[in-house]
């Protein structure tokens, strides 16, 4: 609908009114929408901030507790013994809705960690290090859930953005504009009615 290309009847004043107030409907529902979002992301980013300082932490010491291993036990001799350890877990992703987005969640098994090395040929510094690993790798499981929903986020409330902003700064100044120049034709041919209404009268 280009604005002035509408011929000034009554019934489009009508459809240019609905499509005005449809498009300020629209509008006020991405805004909120868009809040929403930001909201979401915003405390997203603060976990994985959280996230973030806790994996320092444990990278410094399960590095710590690993160097002292690899001194106490030798390098050959910790490398031989992590072979041993459970490697990876099965872990499965789901999904969860946030205002229409899909964000990821990644569901695994909290099993207790198991080894099947001795603990007579290994000594603290080595455990606390497999330990630390562990956790390590339960943390950036978590993280990464949360970046993977962060940036899920972000995309759409880009587009939010843009979509809000059409009808912001082009449909609603469009609809507006074409209301009032459709109002003044009718308003003008009203005016010239009533008068040629009156002349008629007086002859």
């Amino acid at each position: 609908m280009a604005v002035y290309k509408l011929t000034p009847t009554k019934a489009n004043l009508i459809k240019s009114k609905n499509s005005l107030q449809f498009a300020k409907k629209g509008y006020e529902l991405l805004d909120r929408k868009r809040t929403v979002l930001i909201r979401e992301m915003m405390s997203l980013i603060d976990k994985a901030s959280e996230l973030q300082e806790r994996i320092d932490t444990e990278f410094k010491q399960a590095y710590e507790a690993l160097k002292l291993a690899n001194i106490t036990m030798g390098t050959e001799s910790v490398e031989e013994i992590a072979g041993s350890i459970e490697k990876e877990q099965d872990f499965h992703i789901l999904f969860k809705s946030v205002m229409g987005v899909e964000v990821p969640m990644i569901k695994r098994e909290d099993t207790k960690l198991t080894t099947e090395y001795g603990f007579f040929r290994t000594n603290p510094a080595f455990d606390k290090a497999v330990l630390n690993f562990s956790d390590i790798r339960k943390l950036i499981y978590d993280l990464a859930e949360i970046e993977n929903s962060v940036y899920k986020l972000a995309m759409e409330i880009k587009k939010t953005q843009k979509r809000a902003n059409a009808l912001d700064k082009i449909q609603i100044p469009k609809y507006t504009t074409t209301i009032k120049y459709i109002e003044e034709v009718l308003e003008e041919k009203e005016r010239e009615d009533f008068f040629r209404l009156k002349r008629v009268k007086g002859k």
